[in-house]
């Protein structure tokens, strides 16, 4: 009994640390996304619009 309320407590603390990485690090890689589309369109357009060009197709 005792083995199997490790792993069902080693269970919920992994769910819990991959939610949370998940969660803190979604930002950073939005930024990632849209700093990347902003220099690959920045040769056609201004920076400014490139940019919320950008981030109004990657933001959900």
């Amino acid at each position: 009994m005792k083995k199997i309320l490790k792993i069902f407590f080693s269970a919920i603390v992994l769910i819990t640390i991959l939610f949370l990485a998940r969660t803190m690090y979604s930002e950073y890689n939005l930024e990632k996304v849209i700093s990347a589309c902003v220099f690959a369109k920045k040769q056609t357009s201004s920076i400014e619009e490139a940019k919320q060009i950008c981030a109004d197709k990657f933001k959900k």
